[in-house]
């Protein structure tokens, strides 16, 4: 396995509303500088902020990790929370727990992992109740 040449740590705060999409914007701003394909680095755009808003709204706050080598591009979310009791049911489209507020801001439309999931090219999630959720994404480059 080939090391990784760029690692980046966001940190995303529980319940910021005021920052939602500022650590998935600089990822893309960064991906874009460093000569990324446009359909990748828009399928890496979609995933970082509906992770980044997943981070922001269901969790007590965690990071967002990009990695890149020559031939993938990872996010990691990794979070301290209340994990996720039933993942298939929060994979199905349309499902939600956002809280009212969320909602009342115009989040929490139940897309988030759906979308994850369908632009990366492979896509893994572990939770536990009580401890956090671990999200991994792997975009390939070749």
């Amino acid at each position: 396995m080939q090391e990784f040449s760029l690692v980046d740590v966001y940190p995303v705060k529980a319940l910021d509303y005021a920052t939602a999409g500022d650590a998935s914007a600089t990822i893309k701003r960064k991906l874009k500088q460093l000569g990324i394909d446009s359909t990748i680095l828009r399928r890496i755009a979609v995933a970082s902020y509906e992770v980044e808003l997943n981070l922001i709204i269901h969790s007590a706050g965690g990071t967002l990790t990009l990695k890149m080598n020559p031939t993938e591009i990872q996010l990691i979310s990794s979070d301290v929370g209340p994990g996720i009791p039933d993942i298939q049911k929060a994979l199905q489209e349309g499902y939600s727990t956002a809280s009212e507020e969320a909602r009342n801001l115009g989040f929490g439309a139940g897309m988030g992992l759906p979308n994850m999931k369908r632009n990366a090219d492979e896509f893994s999630i572990q939770s536990e109740m009580g401890k956090g959720t671990l999200i991994q994404m792997r975009f390939h480059l070749s």
